[in-house]
């Protein structure tokens, strides 16, 4: 069997030579406002993700006040060695 001869490939110099990308392609005005429409989306986002965890928050919280005013589940959660407060 003979062997194959590899073929090495120069490497492509920078983006001169390649193809255009979409970024060259679109005028810098349109880049400017899917930039600001994309930082937008981000902060709605977190405005969102931030409005949820208030609200589980908000609920963890009124769960609790509820059951510190309920005796039975503070009896069943209290410390029954009563000796140490004699």
């Amino acid at each position: 069997m003979a062997k194959k001869k590899k073929v090495t490939q120069a490497p492509r110099a920078a983006a001169q030579d390649g193809p255009a990308t979409l970024k060259d392609l679109l005028s810098s005005e349109v880049l400017g406002k899917l930039k600001a429409q994309a930082d937008e989306l981000k902060a709605e986002e977190t405005s969102r993700k931030e409005a949820a965890r208030q609200a589980v928050e908000d609920q963890r919280k009124a769960e609790l006040k509820r059951l510190e005013n309920d005796f039975g589940h503070l009896l069943e959660n209290s410390n029954q060695d009563w000796s140490k407060f004699k």
